[in-house]
C-alpha cells in the first residue's frame, strides 16, 4: 500500500529541508556555516547611525521596515579583527525569539547549501566559542564552524556593547 502525500507531509517535508539549509559565510579564511531557520532576512548594506561609547565590533543602529536593529560586525565580534566591506557584503538579521533585533555584517557570502552536504567532524578538540556549536568538513575536507546566532546573542559579552 502506497502512502498518499497529504499537505501535512509536504509541509514536514518544507519544514524539514528548511532546518537542513545553512548559509555558507566566509570571514578573513574561516568558512561559517548559518542555519537559515535563524536568519529573518538577508538585507544589502545600508547606512547606519553609529552608537558612541560601544566596541568596536557594534557597528550601530540601522532602520529595518520601521523596527531599530543594532548592527555587528561579525568577523570583528568573532576574532577581533574586521575586514573590508564591500558591495557584496550583506547584513543578516537574526530571526530571534527572544525579541532582540540585531544584525551581523558578514563581507561574503557562499551561498545557500544542505548541511546534508557536509560530515560532522567529531575529533574537534578544541573548544568551541562565540556561538560555534559544530564543526563540519565539506567534500574536499577543509572545515566549516556552524554559527548558532540565537546562542550567539544571548552571550554576556554580546549583550554588554558599551565600553
Amino acid at each position: 500500500m502506497v502512502a498518499k502525500e497529504t499537505p501535512h507531509n509536504t509541509m514536514h517535508a518544507c519544514t524539514s529541508e528548511m532546518s537542513d539549509a545553512v548559509l555558507g559565510i566566509l570571514i578573513g579564511e574561516a568558512r561559517y556555516l548559518v542555519f537559515m531557520r535563524e536568519v529573518s532576512e538577508v538585507i544589502q548594506m545600508s547606512e547606519f547611525v553609529s552608537v558612541p561609547y560601544t566596541h568596536a565590533w557594534f557597528m550601530g543602529m540601522i532602520n529595518v521596515h520601521g523596527d531599530l536593529y543594532g548592527i555587528t560586525d561579525l568577523g570583528m565580534y568573532l576574532s577581533g579583527e574586521s575586514e573590508s566591506f564591500s558591495s557584496k557584503s550583506r547584513i543578516l538579521l537574526v530571526m530571534s525569539n527572544n525579541k532582540i533585533n540585531c544584525g551581523f555584517i558578514v563581507p561574503n557570502l557562499l551561498g545557500i547549501r544542505n548541511l546534508n552536504e557536509f560530515e560532522q567532524d567529531n575529533a574537534v578538540s578544541e573548544a568551541l566559542r562565540n556561538g560555534v556549536t559544530h564543526v563540519y568538513r565539506d567534500k574536499e575536507g577543509m572545515p566549516w564552524y556552524a554559527l548558532g546566532l540565537n546562542m550567539l546573542i544571548q552571550e554576556k559579552q554580546f549583550l554588554q556593547i558599551g565600553r
